[in-house]
């Protein structure tokens, strides 16, 4: 008995011990799972700590009192930076005048425009009021300032005519938005750092803010709407956009409203930036969609050539496109192409996207002479297909000044039938009775019109008495100016004598001499 219990005691134990066994190898596999986890888990947090301290941009930002107090500095108006200003806007005048790119980004890294522009988009993120008028009563200073003396600068600067560099300040597109929505963000990151870098001077040389109102100023000083309108906008599209994208960068920061607005208020805050937005953003985006249809058009057309106008002994000299009528001109030299081929390559032109356009096919013959090399005959080919084009536009002069010559007839005709010129010619004959061989008519010369008045007079007459007979003419005539030419019998007579030669003079002082001694002969003889 005492046997049979010690084996049941001894398999008992043994079973129990297995099962110790198992449970901790059931628990060692747990701990090393969970184990696993926990790397796992620290990796992710790992991961997810590096990207947020990669990504983030409060770690380094300056506290929300310092951000505060920059921006209302921004506000106030100094002396010097009004200065600073004038001359930044010189300095960019004359930049845009001789075309120099290097003088016109130190124009804009001078510039103190930037920093009232993001005040505003600040004031309109935390809600202060009162923080939004100081910024845009400043700046409105600065637009002004900036507007007077460029255009004093361009009324008298000897130099007219316009530079690419303001041709290019005056068609901006949608590309110029996102420059500017990109630029501003970058700029208020920059701007919030406890310690600046070089972001602020890159954004304003990058977004462009000076260029476009100096070239407002050469519109307002030249009277030309195409300046003062492209350029005017490409300056408010740059300027409401630096303001929003730092609105949003402040927004993201946290910075503390000044002012809590209700729901309805909220809503319409909302409302009228995103008004403003899209009317701003609308005439950009359609300069910026023809844009990039002229440039697929170009490119097909390029394609188009470059596929289809492969001949052995024929070769392209020369193309151009006249995007008006929707024309296609290519210059060949070679062997003569078919008008069969001709109408071929015309039946391409849908196959890249060019079935509005017309193909026009200039071909020109060289002869083949063993002295004359490839180059030559290249050369006289485009010197011919020059010669055509000259053609073309002569005739487009020869209308233009066709036109021009109807144009001058009609004012002329009406000119005659409002004044007759042979009835004022008769009065100031009869009013004027010194008048002789009066005549009155109408002139025109390349640069101006003016009436003309022609007459004779026995003897010259005085200054007043010319006031007189001009004041009367201008009255009898409604014109502005009328150009007189009086001339005296006597002086063309002096004048005459005058141009005869010298002989006659001396012949009659040789005379006189002879007289005076024979006179004197015929004394000494009495």
């Amino acid at each position: 008995m005492n046997s049979d219990r010690i084996n049941d005691m001894k398999e008992k134990h043994r079973e129990m011990r297995e099962g110790i066994k198992s449970d901790v190898g059931e628990m060692k596999a747990e701990l090393m799972q969970n184990e696993n986890v926990q790397k796992e888990v620290r990796k992710v947090r790992g991961a997810k700590s590096y990207f947020r301290k990669l990504l983030d941009m409060r770690g380094d930002m300056m506290s929300y009192e310092e951000i505060g107090r920059m921006m209302d500095e921004n506000t106030e108006i100094h002396g010097s930076n009004m200065w600073i200003l004038m001359l930044a806007i010189f300095i960019a005048s004359i930049g845009l005048n001789v075309n120099s790119t290097a003088v016109i980004i130190g124009a804009m890294l001078v510039s103190p425009l930037m920093s009232g522009i993001m005040s505003m988009g600040y004031s309109l993120a935390v809600r202060d009021l009162s923080l939004l008028q100081k910024a845009a009563m400043r700046f409105g200073t600065q637009v002004i300032i900036s507007l007077i003396a460029s255009t004093v600068y361009f009324m008298i600067s000897p130099l007219s005519e316009p530079t690419s560099e303001m041709i290019a300040r005056t068609s901006p597109t949608l590309w110029d938005v996102l420059i500017a929505l990109f630029g501003g963000i970058a700029g208020m990151i920059g701007n919030t750092r406890k310690v600046k870098g070089n972001v602020v001077p890159g954004v304003a040389i990058a977004t462009a803010l000076m260029p476009p109102l100096c070239t407002v100023g050469y519109g307002i000083a030249r009277m030309d709407a195409k300046f003062i309108l492209g350029a005017g906008y490409l300056f408010l599209i740059n300027t409401l956009f630096i303001a929003l994208s730092t609105a949003f960068v402040a927004v993201v920061l946290r910075i503390p409203k000044v002012r809590k607005l209700s729901s309805e208020g909220q809503k319409r805050v909302n409302m009228i930036v995103s008004v403003i937005t899209v009317i701003a953003i609308v005439p950009s985006v359609y300069i910026g969609a023809k844009t990039v249809v002229s440039s697929v058009i170009n490119t097909s057309i390029d394609n188009y050539i470059n596929r289809e106008f492969i001949f052995s002994d024929s070769q392209v000299v020369q193309t151009s496109t006249d995007d008006e009528n929707k024309i296609i001109n290519v210059s060949i030299i070679g062997e003569h192409i078919s008008e069969q081929t001709i109408e071929m390559l015309r039946g391409q032109l849908p196959n890249y996207g060019l079935s509005d356009y017309k193909l026009r096919v200039t071909q020109n013959m060289i002869p083949d002479f063993t002295q004359t090399d490839d180059a030559e005959r290249i050369t006289i080919a485009v010197q011919e297909s020059q010669i055509n084009e000259l053609k073309s536009e002569l005739e487009k002069k020869q209308t233009e000044f066709d036109e021009l010559q109807n144009r001058y007839d009609e004012i002329v005709s009406e000119a005659d039938s409002i004044i007759d010129y042979t009835s004022v010619a008769e009065k100031a004959s009869m009013i004027f009775t010194e008048l002789e061989e009066s005549s009155f008519g109408y002139m025109s010369s390349a640069n101006s019109s003016y009436y003309i008045f022609n007459a004779q007079t026995e003897y010259p007459i005085s200054d007043e008495r010319a006031e007189t007979i001009n004041n009367w003419l201008l009255t009898e005539t409604g014109a502005d100016y009328v150009e007189m030419n009086i001339t005296s019998r006597n002086e063309l007579q002096d004048s005459e004598e005058l141009f005869d030669g010298d002989e006659e003079p001396v012949q009659e002082e040789s005379s006189a001499d002879e007289q005076g001694t024979e006179e004197n002969t015929e004394v000494t003889d009495e």
